[in-house]
């Protein structure tokens, strides 16, 4: 059976559609932090959890959020919320740290202090099973 040459076209161009569909999902999209970003907080959502185990619970594969410090910072503060048991796995120029809920953070993974410029990749973990939104906020503020 011969195949007219519209129908390879549209194939063709169908799959390309697919891949380029896939590899936008699989890339997190890279945010920029500089001094006095507005608005502060910064909010960024998605989804916890994933089919990989790690020391900070189950990660995705990829990141789930990557920022860049466009300036070493003296103060910032990284909060995530959401339901289920939510962990934070932060890869960046200074290592790689995993942050988990306690009681001075209100049982939310927290991280304050001084970052230094670079890129971040954040993968929001969940300690409990199955994957659940949540809410990612950065801010300068100390409150």
């Amino acid at each position: 059976m011969k195949i007219s040459l519209p129908l390879r076209l549209v194939g063709a161009t169908l799959a390309m559609s697919l891949c380029l569909t896939i590899a936008k999902v699989a890339t997190a999209e890279l945010v920029k932090v500089s001094p006095n970003f507005k608005p502060d907080p910064l909010t960024l959502t998605g989804q916890s959890g994933g089919s990989n185990k790690s020391n900070c619970g189950n990660i995705s594969p990829t990141p789930n959020q990557v920022i860049e410090v466009t300036e070493s910072l003296p103060y910032l503060r990284l909060t995530v919320e959401g339901s289920g048991k939510p962990t934070l796995l932060i890869d960046g120029p200074g290592g790689r740290f995993c942050v988990l809920a306690d009681n001075y953070s209100g049982k939310k993974p927290e991280i304050t202090g001084f970052w230094q410029a670079g890129k971040y990749s954040l993968h929001v973990g969940e300690l409990s099973q199955g994957q659940y939104n949540y809410t990612l906020r950065i801010s300068q503020q100390r409150n």
